[in-house]
């Protein structure tokens, strides 16, 4: 992959200047219009048209293979869970094999301008949560594959996704353009204007209620209004409810297996499970002094495994039930394994740190700008099986999302609001930690790079389904495991 942009060093190449000369004035700071005029320049280079290329590589990985190897490392009981949830639409599939896009993205046209990239960019990753402030605020909320690398990664996997999406819920060929367009266009417009703001005022942006709210149409907007109240709702008093029970006047997590399975209870010696009070201690010290304090006020209740999500299935997980100042002063924290990213073997630079887990958290931190205050991360030998590194954060804080239902056409008539919404939050999460106006400038303001990354999501959509029924293939000749649904749900 290329290496990092310098605009002057672009628009010398450009223009045909002496790039030397140039560099003598490599330590003052660009203009805007210099920065947006490098980015234009990068069009000679990588043509916006070429973004809609894809062609799978003649020696393309088999998919299943890249998804047994992710299993290596994860609990293996677990893993017919992770194959049942994939199966479910070729939507769960694109959500749960980021590593198989990754390697289909790697050879793509790139400009070489870096961002903190989500890594595993989707539709359903993005939704409502509190801000400290206790405001709800919309973004991207899943930040495992968070890495440095190429914007045009992120952009063409949300626009990918969108696509499945759109023929998820009943769309055709043209709701999927449409759906992928809608997104390029939304984090173009964007993009341009936070190049245009101050640094703090882009560091300080957030797309709170207010705002998600007035982009909205009126029926659209009541839907939103909806789900912004149940998200105020949740919480860990709802956790509570929902979690547990109380036996012998303390509360006790409420098994269900295989998903929620009670530390006491488990059949095998993970690493999390045996040494909680070693990763709790090791994850106190990456919190700053104020939380450390706030949380020594309370005291562990209880811990269990969990599964979450589809991509992570398998992979440590854990919830600590903690209380505070009596039975009604819950606090949740999820204690999650952070393997490396699915961008790390496609992107030349190693990491600045060597946890995977604080990769997680510095990326979200520079990505979402309204943290969770318990966000932090830690490391365990577990004592018997491997070292595994980990982050934590809450478990439920004010947290809401839109649901995507098979075959409902009234929802994707409503949709298209909500992939503005989602190339909006893009943009911010790649000014906030990119250069904004080298973006911009190299996106333009014509439909051009609409048109493009539209074409490669639809094509994309075939790659999946043809994915999908890879995996279903090899479900029925009996080279994977694959839960019940009963189990899954």
């Amino acid at each position: 992959m290329d290496e990092i942009v310098d605009p002057r060093v672009v628009e010398a190449e450009a223009a045909g200047r002496d790039i030397a000369t140039l560099l003598d004035f490599i330590g003052q700071r660009p203009s805007l219009k210099e920065r947006l005029e490098a980015g234009k320049a990068l069009r000679q280079r990588v043509p916006r048209a070429d973004h809609a290329r894809y062609r799978p590589a003649a020696d393309r990985a088999d998919p299943v293979d890249i998804l047994e190897a992710q299993n290596r490392t994860r609990v293996a009981k677990l893993v017919p869970v992770r194959f049942a949830r994939m199966l479910a639409s070729p939507f769960a599939f694109l959500r749960g094999s980021a590593a198989v896009m990754a390697a289909d993205l790697a050879p793509t046209a790139a400009t070489g301008i870096r961002v903190q990239a989500c890594g595993d960019m989707h539709v359903a990753n993005f939704g409502l949560f509190g801000s400290a402030e206790r405001n709800l605020v919309f973004a991207i909320n899943d930040f495992d594959e968070t890495h440095a690398g190429p914007w045009e990664w992120d952009l063409k996997r949300l626009a990918a996704s969108a696509a499945v999406a759109a023929r998820f819920v009943g769309g055709d060929r043209d709701a999927a353009l449409d759906a992928a367009r809608t997104i390029t266009a939304a984090y173009r417009k964007h993009i341009r204007r936070y190049a245009e703001a101050g640094y703090l005022s882009v560091w300080y942006e957030r797309i709170d209620e207010k705002a998600v709210l007035a982009a909205m149409s009126p029926k659209v907007r009541r839907r939103a209004e909806r789900v912004m109240d149940k998200a105020r709702e949740k919480g860990h008093m709802r956790m509570l409810d929902r979690l547990t029970e109380e036996t012998q006047g303390e509360h006790r997590i409420i098994e269900e297996l295989p998903l929620i399975v009670r530390e006491t209870h488990t059949e095998e010696k993970v690493p999390i499970g045996v040494a909680i009070n070693t990763v709790l201690r090791s994850y106190i010290d990456s919190l700053a002094y104020d939380r450390r304090q706030l949380l020594s006020r309370y005291r562990i209740v209880d811990v269990a495994r969990k599964v979450v999500g589809v991509g992570s299935v398998g992979t440590e997980c854990w919830i600590v039930l903690m209380m505070g100042l009596d039975g009604d002063d819950p606090l949740f924290l999820q204690v999650k394994e952070a393997p490396p990213s699915v961008l790390a073997p496609h992107v030349a630079d190693s990491l600045p740190y060597d946890n995977q887990g604080r990769r997680v958290v510095v990326g979200q931190r520079l990505i979402q700008g309204s943290p969770d205050i318990f966000l932090g991360w830690g490391n365990t030998t577990g004592g018997t099986v491997r070292a595994v590194d980990f982050y934590v954060r809450q478990l439920a804080d004010l947290k809401g999302g839109v649901k995507f239902l098979e075959g409902e056409r009234e929802t994707l008539s409503s949709l298209a609001e909500y992939w503005a919404l989602c190339g909006w939050a893009l943009a911010l999460a790649h000014a906030k930690s990119g250069d904004a106006a080298l973006i911009a400038g190299y996106c333009g303001k014509s439909e051009e790079l609409d048109e493009a990354i539209a074409r490669f999501a639809v094509a994309y959509d075939r790659q999946t389904g043809q994915d999908y029924e890879a995996l279903d293939k090899a479900r029925r000749a009996g080279r994977i495991r694959v839960a019940t649904s009963e189990v899954v749900k």
